[in-house]
């Protein structure tokens, strides 16, 4: 008779993090749902978008030289998305951040007073592989935002001025 083991899948670190992950992206959405309900209160029109997928990108490995986080957004939010964008401004922003098992979670908040539209992206990378970004943020004294369809298509893009604000602290200190 083969000998069978007591061990279940939550024993498996695998998937004890692919758990944790799962609960941190969760509550990262629930985070951005709830941003973005203060600004429905406030009468604002809100545009919420789960990413995809999230990449960090560094000027040398991206497109003429463009660096940010860039957001792959699902194809039936880019009509909206691309409507809020070429109607705004969005010159202020913010970023809500949390982090996971090596995993940096994240909402941006892009937000145009002038129209009252305001655009919540979540998405999430790893920690690990942002310090050639932060390294390209820090030096330029910019960060910038890019949305962009899983084709390819360029939706839009935004400067930051505080790039600190998108990378955990001590990662941030630590490229200078």
């Amino acid at each position: 008779m083969p000998e069978t083991s007591e061990t279940t899948d939550r024993d498996d670190p695998l998937v004890g993090r692919a758990d944790g992950l799962k609960e941190a992206w969760a509550a990262t959405l629930d985070d951005m749902d709830a941003l973005a309900a203060e600004y429905d209160g406030e009468g604002w029109e809100t545009l919420t978008i789960p990413a995809g997928h999230t990449a960090t990108e560094a000027p040398e490995s991206g497109d003429e030289g463009r660096f940010g986080l860039v957001y792959v957004i699902p194809d039936n939010y880019a009509e909206e998305f691309s409507a809020a964008f070429d109607g705004g401004e969005f010159p202020r922003y913010d970023v809500f951040r949390n982090e996971s098992q090596g995993q940096v979670f994240l909402v941006t908040l892009l937000a145009d007073p002038a129209t009252e539209t305001a655009v919540f992206v979540a998405g999430g990378f790893e920690r690990r592989g942002s310090r050639p970004l932060m390294g390209a943020a820090r030096d330029a004294g910019a960060m910038y935002t890019h949305l962009q369809t899983l084709d390819g298509t360029r939706l839009g893009s935004f400067e930051h001025d505080d790039p600190e604000k998108f990378f955990p602290a001590t990662d941030y200190d630590a490229v200078r």
